[in-house]
């Protein structure tokens, strides 16, 4: 059931949204903006060749602070935290007892703290689920103080290079404290060199009140559109990017989900803190291709016809029989091709197996393919 309008949360850049078109709708507990009047397809094109302007503040944003921080959120993810750098960030899992994921996040060492964004609908669970794990070992910080906006695209670091100098000097994965000149004012930001498209940007943590005449100094460059939820999520659909609550969840583990790329050597069978995560011995297991150990696979599909395959639309193999189900799905705007994400047991994941999307009660052919269905243009140095 969709909540009522007097039951949801403003973002802080609300009132700017509505005053340029945007059409509203319910997102994770807030009023967000799902497209603006040039439409989907136009903003899903504009960021993938200038610049787009995504307001993300429905995230939840914490710090952790003390001297036992990285150790302690390396307790609750299967990554490596403790042999980050200052200034990089990292991509990371929070993993349920028995191996399944309660969110995907992101988060940074900035030295005198770890910064954590964790999804809008999950932050609630998530920050007392880290509060209770490990809240007596370090602090944990919940910043509901702080907007955050996300400019993504290939000319994202022109328009945001003008307003902060030396943000072109950072790679993907990276980040600082930067100062944002705003006419005579200048505000403080932290930003990372990342996104959620495939494409160069940022994410910048302001606070909010400072958040709307950011926003605004960032339409005004000549690069730079507003984006809504729609073509967010199409962007990070063909760059291969899994959606909470859609393509993983409590009920997928990391490595049925694909993301066993997430899992640095030293946390494996053998590396020199592997394990003493949730779930450790069934991820462990499925990562060493234990007979059986893996039921399901997350695999990327294009449609050989132009028919769109949505979300729940059964997967089935060429003799009919029954084997999945689209998780994300939709017509890739940039590659002008149907493409989704689908959970098929292993024997059907191998890259060029061809299965049938049934919609509408016809079959539609799909090949498995390697994801992202768009090549990514993250900047590396």
């Amino acid at each position: 059931m969709s909540a009522s309008p007097e039951t949801l949360l403003k973002v802080p850049l609300n009132d700017l949204h509505v005053a340029l078109g945007a059409r509203m709708v319910p997102f994770a507990g807030y009023s967000m903006p799902v497209q603006y009047p040039q439409g989907l397809i136009a903003e899903h094109k504009q960021t993938r060749t200038a610049a787009g302007l995504f307001d993300v503040s429905h995230m939840g944003q914490l710090r952790l602070v003390g001297k036992d921080a990285a150790a302690a959120l390396e307790s609750l993810l299967p990554v490596d935290v403790l042999d980050l750098p200052v200034g990089k960030q990292r991509y990371g899992l929070l993993l349920a007892d028995d191996g399944g994921i309660l969110d995907d996040l992101m988060f940074v060492n900035r030295g005198t703290d770890i910064f954590v964004i964790v999804n809008g609908a999950c932050k609630v669970a998530d920050i007392a689920h880290i509060q209770a794990r490990i809240g007596t070992r370090c602090q944990v910080i919940p910043m509901p103080e702080r907007a955050l906006l996300a400019l993504q695209g290939p000319k994202a670091v022109d328009a945001l290079a003008r307003l902060a100098p030396g943000v072109e000097r950072l790679v993907f994965m990276t980040g600082g404290f930067f100062s944002v000149t705003l006419g005579d004012n200048k505000i403080d930001v932290f930003l990372t060199r990342s996104g959620y498209t495939g494409e160069d940007g940022f994410e910048i943590s302001v606070h909010q009140s400072d958040a709307l005449a950011l926003a605004v100094a960032l339409l005004a460059q000549p690069e730079v559109q507003p984006i809504g939820l729609g073509a967010r999520n199409s962007l990070r659909l063909e760059a291969g990017l899994p959606l909470y609550g859609n393509d993983v969840d409590t009920g997928t583990t990391p490595v049925e989900s694909s993301l066993q790329w997430a899992i640095q050597k030293v946390r494996r069978s053998g590396g020199a803190r592997a394990g003493g995560f949730p779930g450790a011995s069934k991820i462990l297991a499925q990562l060493a291709d234990s007979t059986g150990a893996v039921a399901k696979k997350r695999v990327g599909l294009v449609a050989l016809e132009r028919v769109p395959v949505r979300e729940h639309v059964e997967i089935q193999t060429p003799t009919g029989q029954r084997i999945g189900e689209v998780t994300s799905g939709l017509l890739g705007p940039t590659i002008d091709q149907p493409v989704a994400m689908a959970y098929v047991p292993p024997q059907y994941a191998a890259l060029g197996t061809e299965l049938n999307a049934v919609v509408r009660g016809k079959p539609v052919k799909m090949k498995v393919v390697a994801m992202p269905f768009v090549p990514t243009n993250y900047f590396r140095g």
